[in-house]
């Protein structure tokens, strides 16, 4: 957006930015940063992120040429694990249990999201139009099948 005395305000994107194909948004998880960039991004040195790699605790995309490429959330990553380690004395494979359970989360997070969806629809499915056939494992709700969580 062009502000009345012809500047860009801050954030807004311009014609200019339009034609050069910049996208709105960055993907996160796109393989960016070649090993040196990202241990500099992260504030460590290169064969630490090398190390982290072997143990799997950030495993970065590989390059047709088997380079490392770190995304941003490689990044966030590598910096939650030097303060766990560095700040909090926890040690790697603790660290390991707190990213797994971390993942976890996450991941519980969106099957809650994806499930209160599925509730909404069904509450705005008026009743006079709800069809179910029921099996040990699944409901059926005219077209969409729910899956029962055990």
């Amino acid at each position: 957006m062009v502000a009345d005395n012809g500047h860009t305000t801050q954030g807004a994107r311009t014609q200019a930015d339009d034609q050069r194909g910049l996208p709105q948004r960055f993907d996160p998880e796109a393989p960016l940063f070649l090993i040196s960039t990202a241990a500099r991004l992260a504030g460590m040195h290169p064969q630490t992120l090398r190390t982290y790699d072997r143990l799997g605790l950030v495993v970065p995309k590989r390059a047709s040429g088997r380079g490392r490429r770190y995304s941003i959330k490689d990044i966030e990553r590598l910096r939650l694990i030097q303060y766990l380690s560095q700040e909090e004395g926890i040690n790697l494979v603790g660290v390991r249990q707190i990213l797994d359970l971390k993942s976890e989360v996450e991941r519980l997070q969106k099957q809650n999201a994806h499930l209160v969806e599925e509730l909404r629809l069904l509450r705005s499915t008026p009743v006079s139009s709800r069809v179910f056939t029921a099996s040990p494992d699944s409901v059926w709700l005219r077209t969409r099948t729910l899956e029962i969580m055990s």
